[in-house]
């Protein structure tokens, strides 16, 4: 399993909107507030791509001590790979969860509870 996500960037159609900004943006004390609010999403979109990444490392881990334990059993304890298992599967589970409450959030927001 491989993710690789390039540069995230929203569209936004409102000078108050966090994103990328529109022709002839926001002047004064607006524009001023919208680079700190750029600033706040490059720390959030890296957050984010650095748990993908690390979910995704996780992944691989397991599949190259899988691999390891088919083409080489005696170099490999049981123990790290259950162990390396535990973790691939938490991570994904974690991951899962946070997806679901943010579609779960969003829904909530979109439907004006």
């Amino acid at each position: 399993m491989d993710f690789s996500f390039g540069s995230l960037e929203l569209n936004r159609t409102h000078a108050a909107h966090i994103g990328t900004a529109p022709a002839g943006g926001a002047q004064g004390i607006a524009g001023q507030e919208g680079v700190r609010r750029s600033e706040k999403k490059g720390a959030f979109e890296q957050y984010l791509l650095e748990a993908v990444s690390e979910l995704n490392s996780r992944q691989l881990d397991v599949a190259a001590i899988q691999e390891q334990v088919i083409t080489d059993p005696d170099s490999v304890d049981i123990h790290d790979v259950t162990t390396a298992m535990a973790k691939a599967q938490m991570s994904l589970n974690l991951a899962q969860t946070v997806i679901d409450r943010l579609v779960k959030g969003w829904s909530d927001l979109s439907q004006n509870r």
